[in-house]
């Protein structure tokens, strides 16, 4: 097979590998109501069946590039596809929540495993230049193409095989993934001499405090904001978030995180910005499939096809991004993208019990699609232009597992209060009405996550990528 052959079909291999790990993220959010049902979930405990994937894959997604470097891009590549099939299958067969949450986990590790190996074997495979961000450009457009088809595919499936096929779909395609690397893929090590250090102790304390913190949110709902279980859980998990940040900054030899690297306002003020969108935009698809399903009766497949035109203004919005901040800088785009997200949040909390689809869910939708759009490009560039090209790959993946944390986190205390809110109101209205009215609180609650996120991007990145009076963008103060 000749070089320029077999680098198409590396590039082909990586891309589908990528759309598979983006796609269950979204693919999930459709199938929630009918998973609940299954499995009897409660409101509260229904979100872990997303945030057990996001928290695992944002705790270990640094780590796993880091072991693509050293042990082989090849062979992590490969053990990161399996492990993803074989979760996958534990997931489809879960006869109990907990079977079914712990697989999630084990999926979120495999995709943090799979995900940053994708990105090391294009960039060893094609040249620095043009080849190179062709083939980058199409790595990441799986982003937006696995958010759009996980919303319809996860509808389809549901709908027609039933919601564990959402899960069992990643088996077929994760071992044809791994056998035809074991063809195309060419195995890259690591230079000579180059030392071999993992910060597993790091990765494994971020991923544990987060859980914990996440738990002791969740169960809030039990145990009340102001008891004792609920202090002391936060404060476990506060605590295992202390020992991970000394890990990072005193006792690691290779720190996943360098703390150094916060010392930069462009890298510190886009990891808020993306966290605080994080909170915002995974509660939004989360309650927004609830709503059209549990009030507005919508079947799985119409909850899928409501979600295309969101998807593709993330995709307009993205498109235009790039030229405005070379016209504008980075900053004023992002705060302009979060306060779109807030705008439409905010009319999301005035859904109506009786509502439709054009008068309730379209407009919030996609005026908060569209800011996501505007926030993405401008935050990634925000947070490489605060490092130097050799540490442009950590800011952007730090801008990843920032976004996958703020998802966990803000997604559990809004599934909380929405459940709450719904409970409290359960004795005196209808069930549509008692869960409308938590989502209002879950969305107003989002809003204001989004708001603040405007402020900080205006507060601490207003100059990062403005232009200079020679036309060029500033690099970050």
């Amino acid at each position: 097979m000749s070089d320029s052959r077999r680098n198409f079909w590396t590039l082909v291999l990586c891309c589908t590998a990528q759309f598979m790990v983006v796609l269950d993220v979204s693919i999930v959010n459709v199938a929630l109501p009918s998973i609940r049902g299954d499995l009897h979930f409660s409101g509260t405990n229904l979100q872990w069946v997303v945030s057990a994937y996001t928290l695992a894959f944002a705790g270990f997604l640094l780590l796993g590039g880091r072991a693509a470097d050293i042990l082989g891009r090849r062979r992590i590549f490969i053990s990161g596809l399996l492990l993803f099939v074989v979760a996958s299958l534990a997931g489809g067969l879960a006869s109990g929540q907990e079977m079914l949450i712990a697989a999630r986990g084990a999926q979120g590790l495999g995709g943090a495993i799979v995900a940053p190996a994708t990105l090391s074997i294009l960039t060893a495979t094609f040249a620095k230049g043009p080849e190179r961000n062709k083939a980058l450009g199409a790595w990441g457009a799986m982003g937006g193409a696995g958010g759009a088809a996980g919303a319809l595919l996860g509808g389809l499936l549901t709908e027609t095989l039933g919601w564990r096929w959402i899960l069992f779909i990643n088996i077929p395609i994760g071992l044809v993934a791994a056998f035809s690397a074991l063809r195309l893929v060419r195995e890259s090590r690591p230079e000579a001499g180059r030392r071999k250090h993992f910060d597993f102790l790091g990765a494994l304390t971020v991923t544990s405090g987060l859980v914990v913190l996440v738990y002791g949110i969740v169960r809030t709902d039990v145990n009340g904001w102001g008891s004792s279980t609920t202090l002391g859980t936060l404060a476990l998990g506060l605590a295992l978030l202390g020992v991970f940040l000394t890990i990072e900054g005193r006792f690691a030899s290779a720190p996943l995180m360098p703390l150094t690297t916060f010392r930069s306002r462009a890298v510190s003020g886009a990891n808020v910005v993306i966290f605080l969108l994080g909170c915002a935009a995974f509660a939004m698809w989360y309650f927004a499939s609830l709503y059209m399903q549990e009030v507005l009766d919508f079947t799985p497949i119409a909850t899928g096809l409501a979600f295309l035109p969101m998807t593709l203004m993330i995709i307009i919005g993205s498109t235009f991004a790039g030229r405005l901040v070379a016209r504008l800088g980075a900053g004023p785009i992002l705060t302009l993208g979060m306060s779109l997200v807030a705008a439409g949040l905010l009319l999301f909390a005035r859904v109506a019990v009786e509502g439709t689809y054009g008068g309730d869910v379209l407009l919030p939708s996609l005026l908060a699609s569209l800011g996501i759009g505007l926030t993405f490009v401008p935050v990634t560039i925000a947070a490489v232009s605060g490092t130097g090209e050799a540490d442009a790959g950590l800011a952007s993946g730090l801008v990843n597992t920032s976004r996958q944390i703020g998802g966990s986190v803000g997604l559990a205390a809004l599934a909380t209060l929405a459940t709450e809110r719904t409970a409290s109101l359960a004795k005196h209205a209808s069930l549509h009405e008692a869960l409308t009215r938590g989502f209002h609180r879950a969305f107003l609650v989002g809003a204001g996550f989004a708001l603040l996120g405007a402020i900080a991007g205006f507060a601490m990145l207003a100059r990062v990528g403005a232009p200079t009076p020679g036309g060029r963008p500033a690099e970050a103060t």
